[in-house]
């Protein structure tokens, strides 16, 4: 149990709270290092100024660490209450720290935060190397684990356990001089993330394609060309248009411009963003990085970092991994050849038998193809996703017909933003369950891609209720107009709100084990489930409304869209196939075989050959010069887990159609069985409880693709 400290340490964080304000000659308390006073204990953005992020870390650093040296000094034995659950108690202000913090610094990176993430990194590196490899403190672990774990129950038990192993994976048991190298190397990769996370952002930035003339921009919807005219204001206006580059390699309006080479000019932009050819270069720290993460399995004992990553996901191994992609290649590489084939006859019949398609024009003659043949284009769509109408009227109301949940928008409650929303989530008893925002719209401040996070997780031993948050980067319309969506930014909305669900219904003892605390090859299942969501007929026909007239999808045109769903789907699983094969081929290589940065763009693409998926018409979904997920968060060797958990998904997805996909029954059963559960139990027989099968059906993927 946590005990209450006194004398010094309070002191000293009482003293640390207090900010003197020179220009005003007052004082004022820190408002991070104090429990909010709003509801769920939201933090209170009309308080929180950019300068207290600092002296906020550093008191928050100080508070931990005494608490440490509490546990560690503790004269009495080592118990699970002294000692497990004092150290799962431990860090809390800090941790409400580093949320609000780490929320701003990928959606909202100010130059003076950036400034301070650069000192605050290293701290929280520091700190942490302090408690990994605190052999006292790790004496006491171990002892409650070798003398209590088999007499251990439920949460407990499963605490005890993810405590123990993660101080062992992290070095704990090393020798002396083993543990003082990946201290080293723990503070090096800090750094270098911390200069991807600088370098990528302003690669992807300055990527933008300036336009001159709005004739070049042919073939483009009036709303997409006002958008262009916006993204250059808010740029400063080099040329009357530009086109951002978004995260992906492929670029979303390359469907539409008729220039043809300005869909190359934009093309090349976004492969050549950050590959060494311009000012920003991203492969030396990516080929130090690799270097790093093979020592680190090496001093594990482990051949490579994919064997030591995955150990404790539920693939295994990489065996087991390389296996499952090469099924899927085997099935996929017929598929991709005949579409490839099909678009390139269609855009010889347009452009004479000697046109040679190009990667930047397979989507702009797909899209004409599917127009022809389905009779259907993004622009015909669009009117009836307004990003509004998919939030309350998809979203929520699918969430509310299999989860009893309810919102109510919360006005009252401060952002970081204004773009955000924010809504209190009640349960179907009627009481509060979690606190929800959303923030949709692209800025030059927010990284790339879409994702979910919490300024606080749920925990009934902090009796903390879940405030959880979305981030996209939809583009935003030009005042008074409104924000029209493609259907492949409905279904991420969709995405991200069932990793929201997931830290939303967790209903866990223990702040560690709830929500999203699950292996990563598991962790994407419930948002790609979610996805099925939106095109549920009774979901789709509530949230596709005209935007004008309100009037929903006419019958016609639902058909036809709900059909092109999966028309020419091998490109997706093809690039998403490549990217995963690119993370492997980097972490499975020991240290002495990492490539020099010159040669990281040539064993990428030899690595896409020696699998059979180095195809220029069907490049990966990010290369590795601007993988963020491996080199800048948490994907390293586990990319995979976006097709191994669309499995598992799609496998959920049919019980929920057998069953009555909205019966508030299937809901509930879901949400018992493997929503609210976080990490508490076997992560394989929760999906095993729900669907009754042994094990997942691969199949299912191809099939629900269209494949």
């Amino acid at each position: 149990m946590n005990k209450i400290y006194i004398g010094i340490t309070t002191a000293l964080l009482f003293v640390m709270m207090i900010v003197f304000t020179a220009c005003e000659g007052t004082q004022r308390e820190n408002p991070l290092l104090k429990e909010s006073k709003l509801d769920f204990g939201a933090p209170d953005f009309s308080k929180i100024r950019p300068s207290d992020y600092l002296p906020a870390f550093e008191a928050a650093i100080q508070e931990n660490r005494d608490e440490i040296d509490q546990i560690v000094n503790n004269e009495d034995s080592a118990t699970f209450e002294n000692t497990i659950l004092a150290l799962e108690e431990s860090g809390r202000t800090l941790d409400r720290v580093s949320r609000v913090f780490f929320a701003l610094v990928d959606a909202d990176k100010t130059p003076e935060i950036g400034e301070t993430e650069k000192k605050v990194m290293p701290m929280l590196t520091d700190l942490e190397n302090e408690i990994s490899f605190n052999k006292v403190l790790f004496d006491r672990i171990r002892q409650v684990y070798d003398r209590d774990y088999e007499n251990l129950q439920g949460e407990d038990k499963k605490l005890l356990e993810e405590t123990y192993k993660e101080f062992v994976r992290k070095g704990a048991l090393l020798p002396e001089d083993k543990m003082e190298r990946m201290k080293q190397i723990n503070l090096r990769i800090s750094d270098l993330q911390q200069q991807w996370g600088d370098v990528l952002p302003e690669a992807t930035n300055d990527a933008v394609v300036w336009v001159d003339k709005k004739e070049d921009l042919a073939g483009l919807s009036e709303a997409d060309i006002a958008q262009c005219a916006k993204d250059a204001e808010s740029r400063g206006n080099k040329a009357p248009y530009a086109i951002v580059i978004v995260n992906t390699t492929q670029q979303p309006l390359l469907t539409s411009l008729d220039n043809r080479d300005l869909r190359r000019r934009v093309y090349e932009a976004s492969i050549n963003r950050a590959n060494g050819t311009g000012k920003h270069n991203t492969y030396p720290i990516v080929v130090e990085i690799a270097k790093l993460r093979a020592e680190q399995a090496e001093i594990m004992g482990y051949p490579n970092y994919a064997s030591y990553s995955l150990e404790k996901a539920m693939a295994k191994n990489p065996e087991t991994v390389y296996a499952f992609l090469k099924n899927l290649i085997s099935q996929y590489r017929p598929k991709a050849d005949a579409e490839t084939k099909a678009i390139e006859d269609y855009a010889r019949k347009q452009e004479g038998n000697d046109f040679q398609l190009q990667p930047y024009d397979r989507f702009y003659y797909s899209a004409k193809m599917k127009k022809k043949l389905l009779d259907i284009s993004d622009d015909e769509v669009k009117p009836y996703f307004n990003v509004d109408s998919v939030l309350e009227n998809g979203v929520f109301y699918a969430a509310n017909r299999a989860y009893g949940l309810t919102f109510k928008e919360r006005t009252d409650i401060p952002t970081y933003h204004p773009d955000m929303r924010a809504f209190e989530v009640i349960d179907k008893d009627g009481k509060p369950k979690a606190l929800f925002f959303c923030d949709y719209f692209r800025r030059p401040t927010k990284r790339g891609g879409a994702w979910m996070d919490g300024f606080a997780k749920q925990s009934r031993q902090r009796q903390q209720m879940p405030i959880i948050f979305n981030v996209c980067n939809n583009a935003k319309a030009p005042e008074g107009q409104p924000s029209l969506l493609t259907w492949d930014e409905v279904t991420t909305m969709f995405h991200e709100f069932g990793h929201a669900l997931h830290g939303i219904l967790s209903d866990c003892q223990y702040n560690r084990l709830s929500g999203t605390s699950v292996a990563r090859d598991f962790v994407e299942m419930p948002s790609q489930f979610n996805e099925s969501f939106a095109a549920i007929p009774e979901v789709f026909d509530n949230y596709a409304r005209h935007y004008k007239t309100g009037e929903p999808m006419p019958a016609d045109l639902k058909e036809r869209m709900l059909k092109s769903i999966n028309f020419q789907t091998a490109y997706a699983l093809g690039e998403n196939l490549a990217a995963t094969c690119l993370d492997l081929a980097w972490h499975m290589l020991p240290s002495n075989g990492i490539p020099k940065a010159e040669e990281a763009a040539a064993f990428s693409d030899e690595a896409l050959k020696q699998i059979g998926l180095l195809d220029a018409q069907i490049p990966p979904r990010y290369n590795t010069s601007y993988f963020n997920h491996v080199w800048g968060g948490g994907y390293a060797a586990g990319y995979y887990s976006y097709l191994w958990t669309e499995v598992l998904a799609v496998n959920i997805a049919d019980v929920f159609a057998r069953r009555g996909a909205l019966l508030p029954e299937t809901g509930q059963d879901f949400r018992d069985k493997v929503l609210s559960r976080g990490n508490t139990g076997d992560l394989m027989k929760m999906f095993s409880d729900f669907t009754g099968m042994n094990a997942p059906d691969a199949s299912g993927l191809l099939r629900a693709r269209g494949l």
